[in-house]
């Protein structure tokens, strides 16, 4: 009786792991693309966004926010570095979490034969990617994890710098500060942003050419 009731058991388990890092990666890839970012009707769904929990704060004044109003100084780009703080702690303690259920190895998995042939990095940089679509401080802040993990190589971390220093933080950019531009645009609005997106894989596509040949013996050590 012992051995039925154990045996199922043991199944459950055993899809459970298959199936589990999957599921992580999924929920991952929702909580950093900022789709369940200001839901019309579901409003809710902004507890399961990163853009909502660690980008979005309050005004203390008309016109000016917790740093004030009216002010540069060294002490004010003190407290602007301060408050990328509270952003970059919480996108490292989530990438812990769908870590531990192994959404990491699942995007290795599935997106390393992806990525390889683009732009020669593992899948799991594509958590990286989807962050700095958001958060150019948060996708920076993943980069460097990984990086010290040892999960990604050297050659790794300057085509990712690559990919994220050009148009970063392109979502979250385009549809603020490119917003204003919108109204005198002659062509669909997601075009620009397609084609922003795109060059954003050419760009990285030429630093690794430049990497492989110009720069080839920096990183012999790695081969």
């Amino acid at each position: 009786m012992s051995e039925e009731i154990t045996q199922p058991t043991a199944q459950r388990t055993g899809l459970l792991r298959k199936v589990g890092p999957y599921i992580a990666l999924v929920g991952a890839i929702l909580f950093f693309s900022g789709l369940f970012f200001k839901v019309d009707g579901l409003n809710w769904l902004g507890a399961f966004d990163f853009t909502t929990l660690g980008v979005s704060f309050g005004a203390i004044k008309e016109g000016g926010n917790f740093i004030g109003a009216g002010g540069i100084s060294a002490k004010a780009g003190f407290i602007f570095a301060l408050s990328l703080v509270p952003t970059v702690m919480l996108a490292l303690g989530v990438l812990e979490i769908f870590t531990h259920y192994g959404a990491i190895r699942a995007a290795h998995r599935l997106l390393t034969p992806l990525l390889r042939p683009l732009l020669g990095i593992p899948g799991l940089t594509v958590l990286e990617m989807i962050t700095d679509l958001q958060s150019t401080d948060a996708g920076a802040a993943l980069t460097k994890e990984f990086s010290d993990r040892g999960d990604i190589t050297q050659q790794d971390l300057v085509i990712m710098s690559a990919w994220q220093y050009s148009g970063a933080g392109l979502i979250n950019n385009y549809f603020t500060i490119g917003s204003a531009l919108f109204l005198s645009m002659t062509a669909p609005i997601v075009i620009p942003l397609v084609l922003m997106f795109i060059m954003k894989f050419v760009g990285a596509a030429l630093v690794r050419v430049v990497l492989n040949t110009v720069y080839r013996k920096d990183f012999q050590n790695e081969q």
